[in-house]
C-alpha cells in the first residue's frame, strides 16, 4: 500500500513538472512604451525594443502605442521591422485615452497580435500632405490615398483581419471603439491592463508568421514581465516633435537670431536661437537619432568656434559644452535604451563629458589666445617700426640717422623739415631701409 501511494505521488510530481518548469524558467515577455507623433526616431525606439527581446528570445514583446500619428515613411519602416522580428509584436493600444489614428493604425494592423484598452481608439488613416497657413488640411491627391488604401488592405487581409473596415478607416476617415473593432475582427484582444492581456492572450496564435517560425501559440500566463523604459533622448524627442513645440520653437528660434543680429554685441539671443531652431528642425523628424546627434555636434563645434573669434567670457563655451553632450546622448547610450552595453557606456559617458570640458576649454582659452596673437601687430620686422619712437643722432636734413632701441636707422622727415640732433622722433611710415619720422608729439 505504501509503496502504492509513493508510485502515485511520484506519478502525480512527473505530470506536474513541465507546467512547473513552464511558469519557473519560462520566456520573458518585453513591454515597451511608444508615445506621440511616428517619426524616423519613433523607427529607433520600435528596433531597439525589438532587438532587445529577440535577444534574450523573448516569449514576446508588447508595444503599448499612443500616437496620432505621423510620417508614413517612418511608419513603413516600422511595419517592416515587425514583420522581420524573430519574436512576436504585440501592439496595445494603451493606455484609456490612448489613440492608434493614422500611421498608428497601419503599424498595428502589421502586428502579429493587437490589443485595445476600454476608451482608446483606432483609425482615421486619410493621408494628408500637411496644413496650410490659415491651418486647413492639405489633401493628398487621388494617386496618394489609392495607394494607400491597397496597403492597409494588404496589411488586413494578409493577418486576416477586416480589410473592408480597414479600407474605411482611409476613405471614410473612420475610427472604431476597442468594442467595435473586436466585433469586426480588426483587433484580437479588448485588455484593461497588461495582466489582462497576458492571461485573455495566452493561448492565442499570431495573425501572422514569426520570422523563422512561422505562426506560433503564445504562452503569456505567468511569463516573467521585462519593462524597457524610455530613455532621456527619448523624453526630448517625444516633446520636441509634437508639431506645436517644434513650430513654437522654430518661431522663437528666428526670432532669436534676428534679435542677435540687429543688437550685436549681447550674443544671448543668438545663442538660443540657434539651439532653438536646431531642436526644431530635430523635432520636425528629419533625421533619426544619430543624425540629430551630429547637427548638435557641429553646431557645439560653431559655438566653440564662436567663442575663439569672438570671446563672450563663456556664453558660446557653455552652450557648444551642453549641445555637445546632448548630442553625445543622442547618438550613443547604455543598456537596452541605447546603441551600446552598460559596461561601454559607462566609460563613454565619462569620456563624453572629459572630452566636453577639454574641447570647451581649449576654445575657450587656446583658441581665442592664437587668433589673438594673429590678429596683435608684428613683433619684428620692418613694419614693427611703425609707432616707435627715438631719437636724432644726425641732423634730418631732411635724412639723417636715428637711434631706436639702441639700433642705428637712416630716417627722412615725413614733411622735409630739418630736425636737429638730439630731438625726440616718432616713426610713421617705412620705404625699404628708409624710416619715415615726424616731430614727437607733431603728427
Amino acid at each position: 500500500m505504501r509503496t502504492r501511494f509513493m508510485l502515485l505521488a511520484l506519478l502525480f510530481i512527473i505530470l506536474l513538472l513541465p507546467h512547473a518548469r513552464a511558469q519557473d524558467t519560462g520566456k520573458p515577455v518585453y513591454i515597451a512604451q511608444i508615445r506621440g507623433m511616428i517619426t524616423p526616431y519613433t523607427y529607433d525606439q520600435f528596433n531597439r525594443y525589438i532587438s532587445e527581446a529577440e535577444k534574450a528570445n523573448a516569449e514576446a514583446i508588447i508595444i503599448e502605442l499612443d500616437t496620432p500619428g505621423g510620417r508614413a515613411d517612418a511608419m513603413q519602416e516600422i511595419v517592416q521591422r515587425i514583420k522581420s522580428s524573430r519574436v512576436p509584436v504585440i501592439i496595445y493600444v494603451y493606455p484609456s485615452g490612448a489613440m492608434a489614428a493614422s500611421a498608428g493604425t497601419y503599424i498595428a494592423l502589421g502586428s502579429h497580435l493587437i490589443a485595445m484598452a476600454p476608451g482608446t481608439a483606432i483609425g482615421a488613416c486619410r493621408p494628408i500632405l500637411g496644413y496650410s497657413q490659415n491651418g486647413s488640411i492639405i489633401e493628398a491627391p487621388a494617386k496618394i490615398t489609392n495607394f494607400y488604401v491597397t496597403y492597409i488592405k494588404s496589411l488586413a487581409e494578409e493577418s486576416g483581419r477586416n480589410a473592408t473596415l480597414a479600407e474605411e478607416f482611409i476613405l471614410k476617415d473612420r475610427s472604431v471603439t476597442p468594442e467595435e473593432a473586436l466585433k469586426y475582427h480588426v483587433v484580437e484582444v479588448v485588455a484593461y491592463d497588461v495582466n489582462d492581456l497576458l492571461n485573455k492572450a495566452d493561448g492565442m496564435e499570431t495573425k501572422i508568421p514569426v520570422t523563422g517560425k512561422g505562426k506560433v501559440k503564445l504562452h503569456l500566463k505567468g511569463a516573467p514581465l521585462v519593462y524597457l523604459k524610455p530613455s532621456f533622448k527619448d523624453t526630448v524627442i517625444q516633446y520636441i516633435t509634437d508639431p506645436t513645440v517644434a513650430y513654437i520653437l522654430l518661431t522663437l528660434g528666428i526670432w532669436g537670431l534676428i534679435l542677435g543680429f540687429l543688437t550685436p554685441g549681447w550674443h544671448v539671443p543668438e545663442t538660443a536661437g540657434a539651439i532653438m531652431v536646431a531642436l526644431a528642425i530635430i523635432g520636425l523628424g528629419y533625421f533619426g537619432y544619430r543624425s540629430a546627434g551630429l547637427l548638435l555636434i557641429l553646431l557645439a563645434m560653431i559655438f566653440f568656434i564662436a567663442e575663439a573669434l569672438t570671446p563672450t567670457f563663456g556664453l558660446f563655451t557653455v552652450a557648444g559644452g551642453i549641445t555637445l553632450i546632448l548630442g553625445s546622448i543622442f547618438m550613443f547610450g547604455g543598456g537596452r535604451e541605447y546603441l551600446v552595453s552598460n559596461e561601454v557606456y559607462g566609460s563613454l559617458r565619462i569620456a563624453i563629458i572629459v572630452m566636453a570640458v577639454l574641447l570647451a576649454v581649449f576654445f575657450a582659452f587656446g583658441m581665442a589666445a592664437v587668433i589673438r596673437a594673429r590678429r596683435r601687430k608684428p613683433g619684428t620686422g620692418r613694419e614693427e617700426m611703425v609707432g616707435l619712437k627715438g631719437k636724432v643722432v644726425q641732423p634730418l636734413e631732411p635724412e639723417g640717422m636715428i637711434r631706436i632701441r639702441g639700433e642705428l636707422w637712416k630716417a627722412r622727415s615725413r614733411d622735409g623739415e630739418r630736425i636737429p640732433a638730439g630731438e625726440e622722433v616718432k616713426v610713421v611710415g617705412v620705404e625699404g631701409l628708409m624710416l619715415i619720422v615726424v616731430r614727437s608729439g607733431g603728427e
